[in-house]
């Protein structure tokens, strides 16, 4: 066993025997924005039930952290992939929070999000080293790393103009997608209607080729903004009429950082993009059929819309909307999990209370003013008074029906359709997101264990 993990078994000994409590190493609330087909006998939101652990619950100390079964039959027997960034560690463990095996990072810092790829390699972002700019959610390198930790690819992407953060996805071609922030000096962002005067960051995707190293298509959202603040500048107009554009001055934020968006989701089948932005509290949909001049437009693309928003959901309030209903309050992770489902974390802000969702989006994404845009339909949610996490989290569908929670400053949750906790784990940390790999998948079995 190695020596960090015997420290931390003998430290969960001494004061986690036979307790779940959460472990938060981090009580600062993200800002809460002002303005705030499952079968039928499913229920379509459920709360957890009591899991304090009882004499059919058992619970023991792995490796890695504090495991309870409160149904062990019912639970899913597979290897997890955890990120945990205030360890700097990415490692599988099984459902007994057993090492499995750990990847040596060196002095690699991981940003947040890091994928295991079906070669066994990890696909990861990484913190670059001084940064112009930084907020939480650090990035600036990806990287593909092998089993050993040797470097297969390095993409920098960290200058005085922009950055990457938080997110990638790599699509079928290979090609690999990034969020990035994009400075607007203060007199740019005031020419385009910002009320701040000072820098700000609004966000941008890029898509880079690997195999050349160069960036073969990108999105801006500085192209595709509206603002009703000063009709002497440039995107004055209706924020209610313009749901395809972004309300450039939602958001009074420190720093500059007006967006933050912190997870990125791709649609294969309809060529789709799902951008979670934490500040406004929405998911964003963006037609990545286009070129990147297109992109740039109102117009072009398969969709017709260029880079417009061709969809948002989870806060209507984005758009002046205070009778639809907000699902949202400070998301993560647009988990495009099968065809026309999307399960998402809210992680609920001054609630203090998180909630799961799957929802089914509609067939056909519209931004009709008049009637309104039709809103996803809620399939199946879970909340707990014990699940909360301030930052990060997230959420992923297990095959036999379950749903893995990352609660980010605890652990793991593992829930029934019908709200039954069924396993936990628990360890000091800050945990960006879990991912489950059954012990055959073809990862799993590259990497030789």
């Amino acid at each position: 066993m190695q020596l960090k993990y015997l420290n931390i078994k003998i430290s969960l000994y001494c004061i986690l025997i036979f307790v779940l409590s959460s472990c938060s190493t981090d009580n600062t609330k993200i800002n809460v924005i002002p303005e705030e087909e499952i079968e039928t006998e499913v229920p379509s939101s459920v709360e957890g039930n009591e899991e304090t652990p009882t004499e059919s619950s058992t619970t023991t100390i792995g490796e890695l952290g504090t495991v309870t079964f409160y149904n062990e039959e019912l639970s899913e027997d597979e290897y997890i992939l955890v990120n945990d960034a205030a360890a700097n560690s990415v490692y599988l463990m099984d459902k007994n929070a057993d090492l499995v095996y750990e990847w040596p990072l060196g002095d690699r810092i991981i940003g947040n999000d890091v994928i295991l790829l079906n070669d066994g390699t990890l696909l990861a972002s990484l913190e670059s080293d001084n940064p112009d700019f930084q907020f939480g959610g650090q990035g600036g390198i990806i990287q593909i790393i092998d089993k050993n930790g040797q470097t297969l690819w390095n993409f920098e992407y960290s200058t005085t103009e922009h950055r990457s953060h938080h997110d990638v996805e790599l699509l079928p071609n290979g090609n690999v997608l990034a969020i990035a922030w994009e400075k607007m000096v203060k007199e740019e962002a005031i020419a385009n209607g910002s009320m701040l005067g000072t820098d700000i960051f609004p966000e941008s995707i890029i898509e880079i080729d690997p195999i050349t190293n160069t960036i073969v298509w990108e999105w801006h959202a500085k192209h595709h903004l509206i603002q009703d603040f000063d009709n002497s500048k440039l995107n004055f107009g209706s924020i209610e009429e313009n749901p395809q554009l972004i309300n450039l001055n939602y958001v009074d934020a420190d720093g500059g950082n007006i967006m933050h968006a912190n997870g990125i989701g791709y649609d294969e089948i309809n060529d789709l993009i799902y951008l979670s932005v934490n500040y406004y509290s929405e998911v964003w949909v963006i037609d990545h059929s286009t070129n990147t001049d297109d992109a740039a437009l109102h117009s072009g693309g398969k969709f017709g819309k260029g880079g417009d928003l061709l969809y948002r959901f989870g806060n209507p309030s984005t758009q002046n909307d205070e009778t639809t209903e907000r699902l949202f309050i400070n998301n993560h992770y647009p988990n495009l999990f099968e065809p026309g489902k999307i399960l998402i974390y809210t992680n609920g802000g001054d609630l203090e209370q998180s909630t799961v969702y799957e929802l089914k989006l509609p067939t056909e994404l519209t931004q009709k003013t008049i009637p309104k845009p039709t809103q996803p339909e809620i399939l199946w949610s879970f909340t707990d008074t014990e699940l909360y996490a301030p930052k990060v989290s997230g959420a992923v569908r297990l095959p036999n029906g379950n749903t893995l929670i990352t609660e980010g400053d605890f652990g793991l949750w593992e829930v029934t359709q019908q709200g039954e906790v069924v396993w936990k784990f628990s360890a000091p940390g800050f945990f960006w997101r879990a991912y489950h790999y059954a012990k055959d998948d073809p990862a799993i079995l590259a990497l030789g264990l």
